[in-house]
């Protein structure tokens, strides 16, 4: 519907298709300077694209003053920023004070709402998985899809509920204001990337509570810092232990000594006999208090009873955090890194607990990883393993791959990941120096490497605001075009994260609702966020399309694509056919 706004749509859309799938000819055989083309590929690989000016002060300085002045962010003041982040004020909150001021004052009113429709004789609905819904990703909600209709929530949660969306909200709009805004433009393109390489699902329960202090405690100081920093880092934040479930690993023998003192107490309270027409308060209607007690302490001896190693974070630690899938490891190690991470657990995970190494839960018994054996005991294990394998030499080839792979093509050569990893295992693990040894490498300034990337929605969105100059007062309906075109942001499922290669985005169907965000961007239906369109485009004449062209995507374009252009019908429909071209969606 949206993409009749002009009346080729549909045949843009399938050019578009055709130009990202295959290489197509220029228009012509005359090619920019080379400085300028360089300047752009640097503009839109270190960072999310240029800005109308940034080409010829990028120029002025040099690319390689540009590098070296992205690789250390903490020498250059970032003032517009640090402005813009004051309207989303919780990113500053701990989570403690996320957790008690937004998320528990709602959960508080869930628990009496659920004990008041108990003491009707109305069960309360357990939550569902979590679902995107709104504005927001949240837990299943009353009213919400996943929640039976009949439910509705009262006003007093209603209004908890809002104040505890805020927290996601604040996060997912001040991610794109950086993008779009932040003069750290490395900076933010390694945030991205780091954070993906480290994925938690902000769906997934309890990690929406620690989200805000993963990203700016684990993630973000350490992306131009030491790699085994980080992975120390991520591998004692809540998120993570929350969404790979380490919190609770537990050694077998301890889980089942805790489960035996269970049923020992459990046994004890059976041989007690009831108190006679105890009543507590709040309690179900026909039930005393010790029949209360003794199902509580069932409940403990069934979770005492389930509990026991949990693999999942050693397995993603190894296949997807470090040494990567093709290493060579066996089952039997992801067997004891999972032991040595064991009592690596939250405290009062569901209140916003820290990090708390539990030795009582933990195998102090010998491990062997990879041939090496550990022996230190108790929370040494883990560091032991996070030291193996950071400076591992699988890990600096993994690490250094998947960063080519961002900064250089889908198939990065092997000639800049052997050098990169290189650097990697030379300056244990010093992140700075493999990003700067791949961004300043030949294979980084080929011509194959030149528009050789398709942009993910992230970077196609926060690229055409910054391209069209566009004014935004309102952010999130930038988020919610993210959500559109297959991006949430924090809405990875599965650990692997987003993809990015050009097959994870290059479909008909995503093209075309990337070309109806550029539709809807020209045509001014975002609220907050306006292109001056007459300063952009004043009309459709092929003087204007030279010079759009030169501004938007400011490199050579295809004959097909300029066909198109030629077609557009007002200033703001030749405007969104550039930002629809296949051209504007590479980098």
């Amino acid at each position: 519907m949206k993409a009749n706004f002009f009346s080729p749509g549909r045949l843009v859309a399938a050019a578009v298709a055709v130009g990202l799938g295959v290489a197509v000819p220029l228009a012509g055989q005359s090619a920019p300077a080379a400085d300028t083309d360089t300047v752009v590929h640097v503009l839109n690989r270190l960072g999310y694209g240029p800005r109308p000016g940034d080409v010829d002060r990028v120029s002025q300085i040099g690319v390689a003053a540009y590098i070296e002045q992205q690789l250390h962010p903490e020498r250059l003041p970032d003032t517009t920023l640090a402005q813009r982040l004051t309207a989303f004020p919780t990113i500053g909150l701990s989570t403690r004070e996320i957790a008690r001021d937004y998320y528990g004052p709602a959960e508080a009113i869930r628990r009496a709402e659920q004990r008041a429709e108990g003491r009707a004789g109305q069960p309360a609905t357990p939550p569902t998985p979590a679902t995107m819904t709104g504005d927001t990703m949240m837990m299943g909600q009353p009213g919400q899809p996943g929640r039976p209709a009949r439910e509705q929530a009262s006003p007093e949660l209603q209004a908890a509920r809002q104040k505890e969306q805020q927290i996601l909200q604040d996060l997912m709009q001040a991610r794109l204001v950086r993008a779009i805004t932040s003069e750290h433009q490395l900076e933010e393109t390694l945030v991205d990337f780091w954070f993906n390489h480290f994925n938690v699902f902000a769906g997934k329960g309890q990690v929406r509570v620690y989200l805000t202090e993963y990203e700016r405690e684990a993630i973000r100081p350490h992306v131009l810092g030491n790699f085994r920093d980080m992975l120390g880092a991520v591998a004692e934040s809540p998120a993570m232990l929350f969404y790979l479930d380490n919190f609770q690993n537990v050694d077998p023998k301890s889980a089942q000594k805790q489960a035996d003192g269970q049923q020992e107490r459990l046994e004890q309270a059976r041989a007690r006999p009831a108190i006679a027409g105890g009543r507590g308060r709040g309690m179900a209607a026909g039930r005393t208090q010790t029949e209360q007690q003794q199902e509580q302490q069932e409940q403990r001896l069934m979770q005492a009873r389930n509990r026991g190693l949990n693999e999942n974070y050693a397995r993603e630690l190894m296949e997807l955090h470090t040494i990567g899938v093709d290493a060579g490891y066996t089952q039997a190690d992801v067997v004891a890194v999972a032991r040595a991470f064991t009592g690596w657990t939250i405290d009062r995970p569901r209140d916003g607990g820290t990090f708390q190494f539990n030795a009582q839960m933990h195998d102090n018994d010998a491990k062997v990883v990879m041939g090496t054996k550990i022996t230190g005991g108790g929370k040494k294990d883990g560091e032991a393993v996070l030291d193996l394998l950071a400076n591992h030499p699988s890990t600096a080839t993994f690490i250094a791959t998947k960063l080519a792979r961002r900064f250089v093509s889908d198939e990065p050569p092997a000639s800049v990941v052997d050098r990169a990893a290189k650097v990697f295992l030379s300056s244990k693990g010093d992140l700075r120096e493999v990003t700067r040894a791949i961004v300043t490498s030949p294979e980084f300034f080929s011509a194959e490497a030149r528009r050789a990337k398709v942009k993910t929605p992230l970077e196609f969105v926060a690229s055409a605001v910054r391209a069209s100059g566009a004014n935004v007062t309102v952010v999130q309906p930038l988020v919610q075009a993210l959500r559109d075109q297959g991006m949430p942001l924090y809405g990875a499922q599965p650990p692997t994260g987003w993809g990015d290669t050009a097959e994870d985005w290059v479909n008909t169907g995503a093209l075309l609702k990337r070309l109806n965000f550029a539709i809807e961007l020209a045509g001014g239906r975002f609220r907050g966020v306006r292109i001056n369109v007459r300063q952009l485009a004043p009309d459709t004449s092929e003087a204007t399309r030279d010079a759009l062209v030169s501004k938007l995507v400011a490199l050579p374009i295809s004959s097909i694509t300029r066909d198109t252009l030629s077609k557009a019908e007002s200033p703001q429909h030749l405007i969104a056919l550039t930002l629809g071209s296949p051209e504007f969606q590479k980098r």
